[in-house]
């Protein structure tokens, strides 16, 4: 079985896997970074959302073998050690997970969106997380909390 080597959240690894294997299942199953989750494994969902090189992608259909020598990042990146990022307090400020399972991918939507527009309006923040479904009806208090954080972030 072929090799890869790549880094995830800052973390250099190498894993056999089949070329094709999901960037998901690799996360979740050989490296038990359980943030990532499977949705619908068609690119409809986003809770399988991670960054690889800073931009984002879905790691239910991105096979391994893609990432070869890439950096990733899933949401267990974001925290500093024990020190949250902004967005994973505001989350929690805000109560915007009320189940859960869409937050992760929730959360490396909305940290993309706030790399390329710090200060992005209710409308910017609603489109930078169309692609995540949410059933839970968190939808608000999700664009407060990311308003919220980008207001944090600025500050400092």
């Amino acid at each position: 079985m072929p090799e890869y080597a790549f880094t995830v959240n800052g973390t250099p690894i190498r894993i056999e896997a089949d070329p094709d294997t999901p960037l998901l299942f690799v996360l979740r199953d050989q490296l038990d970074l359980n943030g990532p989750r499977f949705g619908c494994g068609l690119e409809q969902c986003g809770a399988c959302r991670v960054l690889v090189n800073d931009e984002l992608a879905w790691s239910c259909t991105r096979p391994v073998e893609s990432v070869q020598g890439s950096d990733v990042t899933t949401v267990e990146g974001l925290a500093d050690g024990a020190e949250l990022h902004p967005l994973q307090q505001a989350f929690l400020e805000f109560n915007a997970a009320q189940c859960g399972y869409c937050a992760s991918g929730i959360l490396m939507s909305a940290h993309a969106l706030l790399k390329r527009n710090p200060s992005p309006t209710r409308e910017e923040i609603q489109a930078g997380l169309a692609q995540n479904l949410c059933r839970c009806g968190a939808h608000n208090r999700i664009i407060r909390a990311v308003m919220h954080a980008a207001r944090q972030m600025r500050a400092g």
